[in-house]
């Protein structure tokens, strides 16, 4: 039997820099954007605040761009602060390198399965589809989904009786399935 769960964020992520007027290390986005204009040339921030003492930095999108080699789309957007843009922009690698940031998942985010999985069935197809690139780790993930505490979870990886192409040992952010084998009862 396939069963399909899915990994979805519930808020944007706390993002992981240092302050430079405290040094705390979390910030969280602010929603807005800043855009500057210096003749056909423009530059475009995110703007995100500390989460302790509510300083403002701003994470760069792009520097000195021609008006022209931008998407009108992605202007607009910008202009209106879309809620959605910010949500693509914080899971960019690219802005993620260029600004120095990492993000903190941790309450961000949600696993929906079906209410009928249980452990107790002959065999289990499990296939999980994440929604954003949420690095978590898939024993967490199995545990909270079937019910199960995280020790009897390792303790079917080591009997042969959770199964995966994928190694279950780490964190996972993309899709993955596993089979969970009959269990003796």
């Amino acid at each position: 039997m396939l069963k399909i769960w899915a990994v979805v964020p519930t808020c944007l992520p706390l993002i992981i820099r240092r302050c430079h007027a405290c040094a705390c290390e979390r910030f969280i986005a602010t929603g807005k954007f800043r855009v500057n204009a210096n003749h056909k040339l423009l530059d475009a921030w995110l703007l995100v605040l500390c989460t302790r003492c509510g300083d403002t930095a701003k994470l760069t999108i792009f520097e000195r761009m021609t008006v022209r080699t931008i998407q009108s789309g992605l202007l607009d957007r910008l202009h209106h602060n879309d809620a959605g843009l910010i949500a693509e922009l914080l899971q960019d690698p690219v802005l993620q390198r260029r600004n120095h940031i990492a993000l903190d998942w941790d309450n961000a985010w949600r696993l929906d399965t079906s209410e009928d999985d249980h452990v107790d069935r002959d065999a289990i197809d499990v296939e999980v589809r994440f929604a954003a690139r949420i690095p978590v780790r898939p024993v967490r993930l199995i545990a909270e989904g079937f019910g199960l505490p995280r020790a009897e979870v390792e303790r079917l990886i080591k009997v042969g009786k959770l199964v995966s192409a994928y190694r279950l040992s780490g964190k996972l952010s993309g899709d993955f399935t596993f089979s969970l084998k009959a269990l003796d009862r």
